[in-house]
């Protein structure tokens, strides 16, 4: 599956840290993957940019996904699990994605050249599973204002770190006007996701913009998805300009409830 993620440890309380509804108007924490991309390998003066470790690019035919090794990597010091969970994400009528297995993560990490400690890869695979499943709820939430009854799946996807989104690049010149107010770092990486109505056939791209959120107070990373149609047919930009219409008068609904009633009386 694509890459995705969540809180830090299994054993903390069963919260989701994903920020769904907060624009990346965060300026506190700088922007970063949560699978510790920027963790440079020992061999090296510089770290990588941060992106995903598994290529999106190069999938398998009979499982979409990319062909990683279930081996265990040179010089591999602790064993990893090599079972793939299934995501709630239907990929055809009949079945759903997989994600990749902690020792397939781990051999995609290897092969970038990012120096990751074994023991905390399988914490790192759930966290990108996470996010993963948050993205599809969010999807589904623009699903079903257009057909509530239709189930979609998912055709294909692609990671597309380090090249910003339109709005991406919007945020980010807002963050120049007004750093107090605004992110100012850009996010730490992006999908596309082509999702398929079943009832028509119809494809519509989905555009998903991974950011870093100010922590918990206890450490715990927090992530913000900014999760829309992508403005590539007329359909998806009159969705985005219903819902930003619906967000404007929600705002101006929840100001004027706020407002100090009179008494003329």
């Amino acid at each position: 599956m694509g890459q995705a993620a969540s809180q830090t440890s299994p054993s903390a309380p069963a919260s989701c840290p994903v920020q769904h509804h907060a624009p990346p108007s965060l300026s506190d924490s700088p922007a970063r993957c949560p699978i510790q991309h920027d963790i440079p390998a020992a061999s090296s003066s510089s770290s990588p940019p941060a992106q995903c470790p598994i290529s999106h690019d190069t999938l398998n035919p009979r499982n979409q996904m990319p062909t990683l090794s279930q081996a265990p990597a040179a010089d591999q010091a602790v064993a990893l699990p090599t079972a793939r969970e299934a995501s709630t994400i239907p990929r055809d009528a009949a079945s759903t994605w997989e994600y990749p297995s902690p020792q397939q993560f781990y051999n995609a990490l290897v092969r970038k050249g990012w120096e990751t400690p074994e023991e905390h890869v399988e914490m790192m695979v759930q966290i990108h599973n996470f996010l993963n499943e948050q993205a599809w709820l969010e999807i589904l939430k623009w699903e079903r204002k257009e057909n509530p009854s239709d189930v979609p799946q998912l055709a294909r996807f692609k990671g597309r770190p380090g090249e910003l989104s339109p709005k991406a690049r919007v945020w980010l010149f807002a963050g120049w006007l007004l750093p107090s107010r605004f992110n100012t770092e850009p996010p730490f990486d992006r999908h596309d996701w082509v999702v398929r109505r079943r009832e028509t056939g119809e494809e519509v791209r989905y555009v998903i913009d991974y950011y870093s959120a100010p922590p918990e107070p206890d450490g715990s990373p927090v992530f913000s998805l900014d999760v829309r149609p992508a403005l590539d047919s007329f359909g998806s930009v009159k969705q985005r300009i219903a819902a930003a219409t619906e967000d404007a008068w929600a705002s101006f609904r929840d100001n004027g409830s706020t407002g100090v009633a009179r008494n003329d009386a």
